[in-house]
């Protein structure tokens, strides 16, 4: 079987697509996977180390653009059709799995004239406008949460879960702390603000950092920055003595998942299936600038099973931040409930659910 997954631009967007590439390989139904992107898009990191090959197309999104460039991204669009073709039948896919991002549009629609059988993921509760635009074109929908139902036509669209690596779920039995040089016993704390970083996260961090120095012998840190503010974060650790790992991405996020007592982070759907997929106690902070808010919608779910506490970014200071993560430093037994809560609301076998979907469509089974 020839699968190509296609779009990314964001980590959101690609690792369940490396997921539901895990999943076709394991059942070893896939002669071969191919992904599709973009060379400015996080796919162009991560997936040559993934060991897949990867085409690119030229694409760029839409929204919140100038005119101007709304007129170049329509053309690239174009462009990127006579691309799709052009990658369709040198691979010769049985089926295409649009991902998300707007790479992926110009490859689903050109793969659903070419007769080919297309599926499409939809990671949030409220459906971005590339993947309303797809769900007319694509065979099937797959959907993380029940409300996403209603953007689609409902006779083709499945409830799955959003897809989570392998590497997520499965962990080696060695002390990975050594990986990230923490010590053993202390409590450890997780941020990251997405692919990217976020700066006002990292600027309450460094501020918040102030406020707990009594703490300073009991806690470390990993922290993903983004290139931006790694020097900046990591010398505000330094300066105040506190045991981190401070880096501008972290390749190994499944082992920093692994360590974390308490996840402080964005609420990309990605992000929450994985960290839910694990149990852990999280402390969320909505990207203020997602489309339709998305990522608040997707927090306060989390945060209404009591599985997480949410932080609105314009609430977000370094009191603020210091305040939340003493409180869950200093409950043991609200961690666990959280814990529970957040295990509860994760799924594990959307990547599952997803291949089945594709095998019955192209007939595979």
């Amino acid at each position: 079987m020839r699968v190509i997954i296609a779009g990314g631009g964001t980590g959101g967007h690609l690792f369940p697509g490396i997921a539901v590439a895990e999943e076709f390989m394991k059942r070893g139904r896939a002669a071969r996977v191919v992904f599709v992107g973009t060379e400015h898009g996080i796919e162009a990191r991560i997936i040559p180390k993934e060991g897949y090959p990867i085409e690119f197309l030229s694409a760029e999104g839409l929204v919140g653009k100038t005119p101007l460039k709304k007129l170049k991204a329509l053309y690239l669009f174009l462009v990127s059709l006579g691309q799709s073709r052009r990658i369709i039948l040198s691979v010769r896919p049985d089926i295409v799995v649009g991902v998300g991002g707007y790479a992926s549009v110009g490859m689903v629609i050109t793969a659903h004239f070419m007769g080919i059988r297309t599926i499409i993921m939809e990671q949030n509760s409220v459906a971005g406008r590339a993947n309303r635009l797809l769900g007319w074109f694509a065979d099937a929908i797959a959907v993380t949460y029940q409300e996403s139902i209603s953007f689609f036509p409902r006779e083709k669209t499945f409830l799955t879960g959003n897809p989570v690596r392998n590497k997520i779920l499965v962990r080696d039995a060695v002390d990975i702390r050594e990986v990230f040089g923490l010590e053993k016993d202390r409590f450890t704390v997780l941020i990251f603000g997405g692919s990217l970083g976020a700066r006002t996260i990292n600027n309450a961090m460094n501020e918040a950092l102030h406020y707990l120095l009594d703490l300073r012998e009991n806690i470390q840190f990993v922290h993903q920055t983004g290139e931006k503010d790694l020097k900046g974060v990591k010398e505000g650790y330094k300066r105040l003595g506190f045991a981190c790992a401070v880096l501008p991405f972290i390749y190994q996020m499944a082992d920093a998942y692994s360590v974390a007592d308490l996840i402080v982070c964005r609420a990309g759907a990605s992000t929450l299936s994985e960290i839910t997929a694990m149990g852990k106690t999280s402390v969320l902070i909505p990207y203020p600038h997602a489309a339709s808010n998305h990522q608040e919608s997707n927090a306060r779910k989390l945060e209404d099973m009591g599985a997480a506490t949410v932080i609105l970014d314009k609430h977000l200071s370094g009191e603020v931040m210091a305040k939340v993560i003493r409180g869950l430093y200093d409950s043991p037994e609200k961690r666990r409930e959280m814990q529970k809560a957040s295990k509860a609301f994760g799924r594990t076998d959307a990547a599952e659910k997803i291949v089945d979907l594709a095998m019955n469509l192209t007939g595979k089974t």
